[in-house]
């Protein structure tokens, strides 16, 4: 009698195993790390905003990320740079490492969000962003304990440090792997260290060449590591996201090419991005150029985009848009999203009047039930 083959479990939905990550909590207690006698050079000058170079690595390299735990970890990137008033201007998470391209503020000047009458109201909504609303009420109440009590000092030096999260590199970057590590452990069941020694950071000129080559040494190194030949095929960097829709992903890179924040399509900072990449990635051969000495975009492909100026075809920029759906999501006709969106109308918010959304690189009518410009990965 042949034997039946167990059944193998399904696998639970992205969002079920991404329980957690979004989780808002109080302070984490302070952590130490070791520098291994690095200096690190942070500008400390008039300029408004510098930019950084930043790249941590897993203990030995040994532990590799999958993509539920790459796609948390880009989740709590964007979650501590909102938080913390520093910009993305691009990144990748790679199995065993991460880059990012961050641009940190003028502390001072980005401060004066909360100057004035409305300033501790205005603080407290920005907290929200991270912190619970029970841990929000025990701030609240214990600032007004101590001004009750005629230590108001005491309260403004509590409000103070709460500030002094704010546009700091090194407290953003410790803070990423801190809660990463929490979540990571807790979904492996394991203990321990997961970061090797404390990150490390290049600064980086904030406009022209500097920039836009270290951004596309970012975007391009799913390349280099043999993974993909495009970067637009590997999902977990800046420039994919913002192929797949994301504002804030091409606001970033729109920074790295010195144009408009709103330039990604009206002054054709994807198509000049999509070039530097294929002029700055090509892979390298030996001199009989048999052997591959370094991954990078073939010159074949790379002669090819050039030719058409960085231009994608209307067919990719829907399937880089399709690739990003996750569970639930419906495509195809106006009509057809809209019968199945009216039949399950009970599971939206009562304020959506309508389920169909076109997407807009669409020559055809062709719609989805989620606007990814707001949510592009999820």
């Amino acid at each position: 009698m042949k034997r039946s083959q167990p059944a193998h479990p399904q696998p639970l939905p992205l969002e079920e195993q991404l329980i957690g990550v979004n989780a808002k909590t109080g302070l984490y207690p302070a952590a130490r790390s070791w520098s291994g006698g690095r200096h690190r050079i942070l500008g400390k000058g008039p300029l408004e905003s510098y930019c950084y170079h930043v790249m941590s690595r897993t203990c030995g390299g040994e532990i590799w990320f999958d993509d539920v735990e790459k796609e948390a970890l880009r989740r709590i990137i964007w979650r501590m740079a909102e938080f913390s008033g520093i910009k993305i201007v691009t990144y990748c998470l790679m199995g065993n490492h991460f880059h990012l391209l961050a641009e940190v503020p003028h502390r001072q000047t980005w401060l004066q969000r909360f100057d004035g009458p409305d300033g501790e109201k205005k603080l407290f909504q920005h907290l929200g962003i991270l912190y619970s609303k029970t841990y929000l009420g025990l701030l609240r109440d214990e600032l007004a304990d101590l001004r009750q009590r005629g230590l108001a000092s005491l309260a403004t030096q509590r409000v103070e440090a709460l500030k002094k999260r704010f546009c700091d590199l090194s407290l953003f970057v410790k803070e990423i792997k801190e809660r990463f590590s929490r979540w990571f452990n807790k979904r492996r069941g394991r203990r321990g260290t997961l970061w090797m020694d404390r990150f490390k950071s290049v600064l980086v000129e904030g406009k022209g060449e500097p920039l836009r080559t270290m951004a596309a040494y970012i975007d391009l190194n799913p390349v280099r590591a043999g993974l993909v030949q495009d970067p637009k095929d590997y999902r977990w960097c800046g420039y994919a996201e913002a192929l797949g829709g994301s504002r804030r992903a091409q606001r970033g890179l729109c920074k790295a090419l010195s144009k408009p924040v709103d330039g990604w399509k009206s002054a054709g900072a994807a198509e000049a991005y999509r070039s530097l990449l294929h002029a700055e990635g090509r892979e390298v051969k030996g001199a009989q150029k048999k052997n591959v000495i370094r991954h990078g975009v073939s010159a074949e492909n790379a002669r090819a985009v050039l030719a058409e100026k960085g231009k994608l075809t209307t067919a990719e920029l829907i399937r880089l848009r399709v690739r990003y759906f996750t569970d639930g999501v419906i495509l195809g006709s106006r009509e057809f999203v809209e019968g199945i969106f009216e039949s399950q109308r009970d599971q939206f918010s009562p304020k959506r009047k309508q389920g169909a959304i076109r997407i807009a690189e669409s020559a055809s009518p062709f719609y989805t039930l989620r606007q990814l410009r707001i949510r592009p990965l999820g």
